[in-house]
């Protein structure tokens, strides 16, 4: 999807980081964000979760997820980027609690390991292909928004799920990491960037990982 921080072109030349330090900060926000999914899976109970009304619940996850990314696509603090980030990570650490309490830690490991081989490879390949990735993003917009119309007119209409579809959002963000790799990479490297970039990421990673999640348990 459009996002406003892919668009940046200019910056204060004394705030640039290296190309080493930039991509040190990704991985550094990348992995706060891993570690508190984790914590959150490990020290809160699932049953708490559940006893919260689901308005409550779905209300709260979305305001907190679109004001988090308001604050780190609008802004150029590292700070208030940085808050944003957390705003988006804790409701989905709370998704994350739900979904994996339902399978059994070894396939939640292996699709945690699949998940960072998937991605490192996504990345590796936007880093040799940046202008495919780059070209194909309007068509991963497009398949996105489609494949939600379908997935929810199949659960609240038909009561069914097609595993395929399952598959697809897999392929459509294996593509969004190497698309938002690939963007990372044009901006100027500043460290307001390299977190609003590791924001966008994580967001690509997390839902791939559930998918993931969701195909090998149904082996």
């Amino acid at each position: 999807m459009d996002n406003p921080v892919f668009s940046r072109r200019t910056s204060p030349m004394d705030r640039r980081l290296s190309a080493a330090s930039y991509n040190l900060v990704i991985g550094l926000v990348l992995g706060w964000g891993f570690w508190i999914n984790w914590w959150m899976v490990g020290n809160i109970p699932v049953e708490a979760i559940r006893s919260i009304h689901p308005w409550l619940f779905f209300g709260g996850y979305f305001a907190s997820c679109l004001t988090g990314a308001w604050l780190f696509h609008r802004s150029s603090q590292p700070w208030v980027s940085f808050l944003g980030y957390n705003l988006v990570v804790v409701p989905f650490g709370l998704i994350v609690n739900l979904v994996v309490t339902r399978y059994d830690a070894a396939l939640v490991h292996e699709a945690m390991r699949i998940t960072a081989l998937v991605t490192l490879g996504m990345m590796l390949l936007g880093t040799l292909f940046p202008r495919f990735f780059a070209s194909i993003a309007g068509a991963l917009t497009v398949a996105l928004l489609l494949v939600i119309v379908v997935e929810l007119v199949e659960l609240f209409l038909l009561g069914i799920h097609h595993g395929v579809i399952d598959w697809i959002v897999v392929l459509i963000f294996c593509g969004y990491v190497g698309v938002d790799w690939g963007r990372a990479n044009r901006i100027p490297k500043t460290l307001d960037n390299a977190i609003d970039s590791a924001a966008a990421l994580y967001m690509d990673i997390i839902n791939l990982f559930l998918r993931i999640l969701r195909i090998l348990g149904r082996k």
